[in-house]
């Protein structure tokens, strides 16, 4: 070895030995929590947030130069948007002897994210406008989050979810704010995320997980599994942010989930048992629902076999439908083929008659519901169902933009898959008009007895088809 060599060697020696000396003499002697105030006013000032620790700071040196930080609170614009019980920020201590603070790995432990859009649309993460600052770079090595709760909420339209005991390990993460305008179109990301529960007002889910990976405007969560009804989904989601409106395109299966258990809430009992799929491929644009729901093109289909409904014989109450006109085909069409694909459909109109029997048992031999969705309004296509004596179709469109019924019509059909009596709803979907009895009775009735009378006499005659989808008819 040269002298320049072991000269070099002993003075990085020295100057490994110093630092150190000094690492130590800084967690001997320095009561780092005196600058708390400092550091709470600094961050803040960086975030352009409120940024408070409750709780008290601690400094390690090994393996490397590591902050603690206890209770840690960021407030924006009167919301509290971040708190976490222990935070630990990796910091390059090299670095930042030269002034230069590289913060090279996160710990965050049972940490809360809210996420707030309020009625003016504006989020709660959302600086004030008197701040222009700029989110200092982050190039992470490794980020870790354990038992974490995400809360999202939009004001406007009361729609939200929660998912808790996350878990996140991101590999890697990159951002940058010098290129282009936009936190989403100069972020680099690759991590794993794990949700044990995912709730809303309306759905639940568990056991989620999704790979999510991207860069330059453009992430994609894929695969995406989670467990919801005792049901087991798949799919993946894309998010494209380099445009002027974020573009998502979303596709999802969910298998063998278990109906009775979708719609419980509706009736303690009487809920249809038996297993059904569920499929969605839909793209949609915006920043807001709205605009989302009018952008929203795709397909969504349920399917199933051998459904069962105690409380109530359907091919009785069919039976003696042309007489009596006390069932109501609206209730069982807005049940069965409308309210899996969108509960929203149904929330305002009551369809707890169906479930309201308690003699005789039905059998729903097969069930499919395909819809066409385009600009926010679901047509069908092939929406349908039998039961061992009778078929019953749908025809028409939810409008999930305006909320409204578009000339749905829900018919008896026979076995060409004409109609024997029908019924139609159209109207907002809080408050919806359905066809009046007296209509039902008078396209039915007598008029159809005579003309099943017709029927025999002329088996070749002709009828207007309402249905010719792939539900077959009864044996």
């Amino acid at each position: 070895m040269s002298k320049t060599l072991k000269a070099i060697t002993y003075a990085a020696g020295a100057l490994i030995g110093l630092l150190a000396f000094a690492a130590i003499a800084l967690f001997l002697f320095l009561d780092i929590n005196a600058y708390k105030p400092r550091l709470e006013a600094a961050a803040s000032d960086i975030a352009g947030m409120d940024v408070s620790v409750k709780g008290r700071l601690g400094i390690g040196f090994f393996p490397g130069l590591l902050v603690t930080l206890e209770d840690v609170h960021i407030r924006n614009r009167g919301t509290e948007l971040v708190t976490a019980r222990k935070a630990r920020i990796g910091v390059d201590f090299l670095a930042l002897l030269d002034k230069d603070v590289r913060i090279k790995t996160i710990v965050l432990e049972q940490p809360h994210l809210s996420i707030e859009r309020d009625r003016d649309g504006r989020f709660n993460y959302q600086k004030s406008g008197e701040h222009r600052g700029h989110l200092p770079d982050l190039n992470l090595a490794k980020m870790t989050v354990s038992d974490g709760t995400l809360r999202y909420l939009d004001r406007q339209s009361g729609k939200g979810f929660e998912a808790a005991e996350c878990s996140l390990n991101v590999r890697h993460l990159q951002l940058s704010n010098r290129d282009r305008p936009g936190i989403m179109k100069n972020l680099a990301l690759a991590a794993e995320v794990v949700c044990g529960a995912v709730r809303t007002k309306e759905y639940a889910a568990s056991d989620l997980k999704f790979t999510l990976a991207g860069q330059r405007g453009v992430f994609d969560a894929k695969p995406l599994t989670m467990r919801a009804y005792s049901g087991q989904g798949s799919g993946d989601i894309r998010g494209d942010f380099t445009g002027a409106l974020p573009r998502y395109q979303v596709r999802y299966t969910l298998s063998q989930f278990h109906l009775d258990a979708f719609l419980k809430h509706l009736s303690p009992k009487n809920v249809p048992e038996g297993s059904v799929d569920l499929s969605a491929s839909l793209s949609m644009q915006g920043k807001a629902i709205k605009k989302m729901k009018q952008t929203m093109h795709g397909q969504v289909s349920l399917r199933g076999k051998n459904l069962i409904l105690e409380g109530r014989n359907l091919d009785q109450e069919f039976a003696r439908f042309e007489s009596s006109q006390t069932f109501n085909l609206v209730d069982l069409g807005a049940f069965f083929f409308a309210r899996p694909v969108g509960r929203a459909v149904t929330n305002g109109y009551g369809i707890a008659s169906v479930l309201q029997g308690s003699e005789g048992r039905s059998v729903i031999r097969t069930l499919v519901s395909d819809w066409k969705v385009e600009h926010g309004v679901a047509r069908s296509q092939d929406v349908a169902m039998a039961t061992n004596q009778n078929r019953v179709a749908l025809q028409g469109g939810l409008d999930f933009v305006n909320e409204r019924f578009d000339d749905v019509t829900v018919a008896l059909i026979d076995d060409k898959g004409c109609v024997r009596a029908q019924q139609t709803i159209r109207g907002a979907f809080k408050n919806p008009v359905v066809e009046k009895p007296s209509t039902l009775k008078a396209l039915t009735g007598p008029v159809v007895r005579l003309l099943k009378q017709v029927g025999r006499l002329f088996p070749g005659g002709e009828c207007e088809v309402f249905y010719a989808g792939s539900v077959a008819p009864p044996k």
